[in-house]
């Protein structure tokens, strides 16, 4: 699969309503390139693909909305709704926030997210300049799955390119 065909599938499996095949998910994630972390600062509006993994559906419980990458050391996993639809970052459920740094993954160095309180990991690719597909793994998650496979889409109303950090991490 090339990289157009990547981004074409994916579109595709995105629009769908119910399951999705991991194995699918993890070809469309081969053909993608990688991205930095600097490249990916700003608000996200996030969703996820159903693969019927345990945490697919929590996360809307939760009212989820995205993630927000302010810095290269202040990342906000977990933006949720409030009941009076105030965006928040939900530390509770994240067990504190995150940093980006670039990190390996199925021998690909990309951008990931590390939490701070738990031992997961966001990997990250491009789609394209609005999208990414990500990957979430941890230390209790097998080396090869089953992973939960998410997207992010740069929020229209918050949009901004991306900027260097202003501090060295």
């Amino acid at each position: 699969m090339n990289q157009f065909e990547a981004r074409t599938r994916f579109r595709s499996l995105r629009e769908t309503e119910g399951p999705v095949e991991a194995a699918e998910l993890d070809e469309i994630w081969a053909a993608l390139a990688t991205v930095r972390p600097e490249e990916i600062l700003g608000e996200w509006k996030g969703g996820e693909f159903d693969t019927g993994h345990p945490l697919n559906g929590m996360l809307a419980k939760a009212g989820w909305y995205g993630k927000t990458f302010h810095t290269l050391q202040d990342a906000k996993p977990l933006i949720c709704r409030d009941a009076e639809g105030r965006l928040y970052s939900n530390l509770e459920l994240g067990m504190g926030e995150a940093s980006l740094w670039t990190v390996e993954f199925r021998g690909e160095s990309t951008a990931t997210m590390v939490y701070d309180g738990r031992p997961v990991l966001d990997h990250f690719k491009r789609v394209d300049d609005t999208t990414l597909m990500g990957i979430m793994n941890g230390k209790e998650v097998p080396l090869h799955g089953p992973f939960y496979y998410f997207f992010l889409e740069r929020d229209p109303a918050t949009a901004h390119a991306a900027q260097e950090p202003n501090d060295s991490a």
